[in-house]
């Protein structure tokens, strides 16, 4: 059974699940208003040919509700296909109420959302025009998980997130001197390849100084706009007057889980007793687990070795995880 037919099965309803491509826009610089075309080539992990913001990452194709577009256009905004800087405007979808990891298929084309808005750093020309933009807030992202070719008026359908999909997971590292590059960071890759090993699709890696602004902006993004799974931090939850990891945390998550850090320092402790100065904590954000880790590789090693046997269960019950038709 295809992928297509397994989600056309009973969960199916047709009448939220169809849509139609309305306008395909590109452009061959960035910074550039996209002009609409009639027709495009995809190419897998890659994006629309010609496309300045085609490349691999996971913002390859960016999609924009025809609804939206009309919504804002009801304001007296005259705005042309393209104008927010979208790629494909789709009609009969809410995209920013779909989970991250929904696939859209239009022909032999596969499309699966990677991330919802976007922070928008340097204003569009509309937003300079009407003091409004709805491309960060209403737009979102996906990769090409299948190429083809596309034309304006094609069916799209929406197929639910793969049950199959593996969790998806982030590490940052806080270091100054790592982030100046002078100090090689080894405890983020060792954090990716660990989750890799057990099964975790690890989507993005980060490294930044010991700054909570920045620390704090980037645990928003990873878990409302890619609502990643799982976020581990390395570095930053010590007396330092820069450690500042722990109150960054604290400061976005919506929901503290002080057992997964009290285990880490209860098994630490066994090791130094330098352990109780450890000032990690964890939490949850939305449907992102968030744990500090400590800084050095062998602590890091330590500590996921406590939490990994129950991680899964806690990602599965935080992200409420559906296995058919909402049995879970």
């Amino acid at each position: 059974m295809t992928e297509l037919q397994w989600n056309q099965g009973p969960c199916l309803r047709l009448e939220d699940k169809l849509g139609k491509l309305i306008a395909i826009c590109t452009s061959e610089k960035k910074g550039t208003q996209k002009q609409q075309v009639e027709t495009a080539v995809l190419r897998e992990n890659y994006g629309i040919e010609g496309d300045a913001h085609a490349g691999n990452w996971h913002r390859q194709v960016s999609l924009l509700g025809l609804e939206k577009i009309e919504a804002f256009r009801e304001r007296g905004a005259e705005v042309a296909f393209g104008a927010f800087g979208e790629n494909l405007g789709i009609e009969g979808f809410d995209f920013r109420n779909l989970p991250v990891g929904t696939r859209f298929r239009i022909g032999d084309v596969l499309l699966e959302m990677t991330q919802i808005g976007k922070e928008c750093h340097t204003h569009c020309a509309i937003y300079h025009m009407v003091g409004d933009c709805i491309m960060p807030r209403e737009g979102v992202f996906a990769k090409v998980v299948h190429g083809g070719e596309i034309r304006v008026g094609d069916e799209v359908v929406q197929i639910e997130p793969d049950p199959a999909r593996p969790f998806t997971a982030a590490w940052i590292t806080l270091s100054d001197k790592g982030a100046q590059g002078q100090r090689k960071d080894e405890s983020g890759p060792l954090i990716g390849s660990i989750l890799t090993e057990n099964g975790y699709d690890v989507v993005e890696t980060i490294l930044i100084p010991d700054d909570e602004d920045i620390l704090k902006k980037e645990l928003i993004r990873l878990a409302d706009q890619r609502q990643v799974n799982l976020v581990m931090t390395t570095g930053g939850t010590g007396f330092s007057p820069r450690d500042i990891t722990p109150e960054a945390t604290e400061a976005v998550c919506e929901r503290m889980t002080p057992g997964i850090s009290e285990a880490i320092r209860a098994y630490s402790m066994t090791k130094t007793p330098r352990a109780m100065l450890s000032r990690a904590v964890s939490g949850i954000r939305g449907t992102t687990l968030i744990i500090n880790l400590p800084g050095s590789p062998k602590a890091v090693r330590e500590s996921i070795a406590v939490v990994l046997p129950v991680l899964e269960h806690a990602v599965e019950t935080m992200s409420g995880v559906t296995l058919s038709c909402g049995k879970s």
